[in-house]
């Protein structure tokens, strides 16, 4: 786990070696073991270390026999040692034990398709002398970000967006329509960022840049095919087998590995399987909320490791904290998202870096499998579009007149749209389309007369690999290609670097993926039961109660804090005369949010904590 950045110039002219020692420099901490540099004319490649397999031997840049092929790589290949001994057999000779260079010989073996054999997670650029050409590829699921901008003849690339603004010339302006789509889906959907000009190489995508310009290419094309045959017994054997596989290879490391530990089956059944092939005890970690004991897990993660003889470590967290915190929170995370749980990865991240330098984490088992509540509305809007007029307008009425229900509302919303993509972009929306008629102002206003949902560019590309299959289909499979790498997963990703950890995620081995994707819907979704045939494949290693034991995620008191104890710093951030939301948003209508979400008649949270780290963001890169 690493981070990388380049430059080249594709016109052929000398690169400034000062701008890549500034790149590099900027990433310290997702690499504070280790630094590398290379630069060759017109390319230049920086690398940041932090060890983690081959910690004596696998410093970066990296590269072949002669030294043409050069790499910089952030993240793991965990099937390297498979591939290390087929390319020995190939007649490749290895320098180190390390997983970067079996990358290198892996391309010369196989040319630009020796991304297809990786099972990982990773963002890596080739250089190839001999052709004076870059390669460059991202993981299959977007576990790893990389990032890009094209700045007169210059690309620049990084595994964070902090390196490409070290660029003298590279513009911090908002992108206007990626703000728009940001309180649509609460994230900016690849390729787009929030800033204009900068770039996000979509997952399972790869990039080749030479002196003919830039080609980017999909490299991982599958798509969901519904399997013939095989009994229930059988597919949860064999997701067993895949389960158990995909966490013994995420157990490689020559450095103590540790687990991110919720009262949630995923990370439970993670821990039961971690315990069985452990030298010693688990390592498990486990924050907790001042004022959230409703929500907090620690008890109930306390006595799962109990169970596996884990090592527990716990921590709670106050308002203090956050508030703490959010001097730094944009620096670390570069794109404001509306998932109030961000923070606390960073929490939990840093209470385990002081233990381990690697932790396994339960992300991206409910996309693929219906773990939210979301995929029931998708389900029932089928049913819900035939009902009477009389009925639905009925339900409309009431999801209108009732006020702290966030999400039945935005559910109802959904229910009755008959576009596919725009009953996506309402499930959502935290704004309906009558909020931000009266949040939005100047430009951002024509977007949304224009689209006032925003749907078509971000996420058709996706939906038309599926839109033959059923709603439910559908919506998985954007979720895990979108929602999950743009938010979740770069959310996991930004603030474990911060703290120079590397999290793993073993739901998200691409023959899981492919497995749960081949399955019917009704053994994801059940009814009205999620996760359906993965959880009934956990009971191989957990207890029935903790199997269906309700989810709580990193639920936390912030919705309280914000009307509380946190009340000055939400008004001092969207009401002061210096907020940059009076560029964007009518800020008597905020104070109106504010002031309808204390009173206990609505319910604002999300919306809130969404401008507030739209102008974390702002004050953080913007206005330097």
């Amino acid at each position: 786990m690493c981070g990388i950045c380049g430059i080249f110039d594709l016109s052929g002219n000398p690169i400034n070696g000062e701008t890549l020692a500034k790149m590099n420099g900027v990433i310290r901490h997702r690499g504070p073991d280790g630094e590398g540099e290379l630069v060759d004319h017109e390319i230049g490649l920086g690398h940041r270390r932090l060890s983690i397999i081959d910690v004596g031997g696998g410093a970066q840049p990296i590269g072949n026999e002669d030294g043409s092929i050069q790499i910089v790589f952030n993240g793991e290949i965990y099937n390297f040692i498979e591939l290390r001994e087929e390319l020995l057999k190939a007649g490749h000779n290895f320098k180190t034990q390390s997983d970067t260079e079996v990358i290198v010989h892996a391309y010369e073996q196989w040319g630009r398709d020796c991304v297809k054999r990786f099972n990982g997670m990773f963002a890596f650029a080739i250089w190839d002398a001999k052709l004076r050409e870059m390669f460059i590829a991202r993981d299959h699921l977007g576990i790893k970000p990389l990032y890009y901008i094209q700045i007169g003849s210059e690309l620049l690339f990084g595994s964070e967006i902090k390196t490409l603004l070290q660029h003298p010339e590279c513009p911090r302006e908002v992108d206007e329509e990626s703000l728009a789509e940001l309180f649509t889906f609460r994230y900016v959907p690849a390729p787009k960022t929030l800033f204009k000009g900068i770039f996000k190489l979509p997952t399972g995508h790869s990039m080749l840049a030479s002196k003919a310009g830039i080609k980017i290419e999909r490299y991982w094309n599958w798509r969901p095919s519904e399997r013939r045959g095989g009994g229930e017994d059988e597919l949860i054997e064999e997701y067993q087998t895949l389960l158990e596989d995909a966490v013994k290879l995420q157990l490689r490391s020559d450095v103590p590995l540790g687990l991110f530990l919720s009262s949630g089956v995923d990370s439970a059944v993670l821990l039961a399987i971690m315990s069985k092939y452990s030298n010693g005890p688990v390592q498990a970690f486990t924050i907790g909320f001042e004022g959230g004991e409703a929500t907090n897990e620690v008890e109930d993660a306390k006595a799962l490791a109990k169970m596996f003889g884990a090592d527990h470590h716990a921590q709670m967290l106050s308002p203090d904290d956050y508030v703490k915190y959010y001097d730094r929170y944009m620096w670390d995370l570069e794109e404001p998202v509306g998932n109030e749980t961000a923070a606390a990865f960073y929490f939990v991240s840093k209470m385990t870096s002081q233990k381990v330098k690697v932790a396994l984490t339960g992300q991206g088992a409910d996309e693929p499998w219906a773990g939210y509540d979301r995929y029931k509305g998708i389900k029932l809007s089928d049913v819900y579009s035939r009902l009477p007029s009389a009925v639905t307008d009925g339900v409309a009425f009431v999801a209108k007149m009732t006020g702290r229900a966030e999400k039945f509302k935005r559910g109802v919303a959904s229910l009755a749209e008959p576009d596919m993509l725009t009953r996506f972009a309402k499930v959502y929306s935290f704004f309906s389309a009558e909020m931000k008629s009266k949040l939005y102002q100047g430009a951002l206003k024509k977007q949304f007369d224009a689209d006032n949902f925003g749907t078509r560019k971000a996420l058709s590309r996706l939906q038309s690999d599926v839109k033959s299959l059923d709603p439910l289909t559908q919506m998985l499979y954007v979720d895990t290609r979108a929602n999950l790498p743009d938010d979740l997963l770069m959310v996991g990703d930004k603030t474990s670097m911060a703290c120079s950890l590397e999290a793993r995620v073993p739901f998200l081995d691409v023959r899981l993926i492919e497995f749960i994707e081949s399955l019917p819907p009704n053994l994801k979704l059940n009814g009205m039961t999620g996760k359906y045939l993965h959880k009934k494949a956990c009971l191989k290693w957990l207890p029935k109660e903790i199997v269906h034991r309700k989810k709580k995620g990193f639920a936390n008191p912030v919705e309280e804090w914000f009307r509380t104890r946190m009340s000055g710093f939400v008004e001092e951030c969207l009401l002061s005369k210096d907020s940059s939301m009076a560029r964007y948003f009518d800020q008597d209508y905020i104070r109106q949010i504010i002031a309808l979400d204390r009173s206990g008649k609505e319910q604002y949270r999300r919306h809130l904590y969404l401008l507030v780290s739209l102008e974390l963001w702002h004050r953080t890169f913007l206005k330097r």
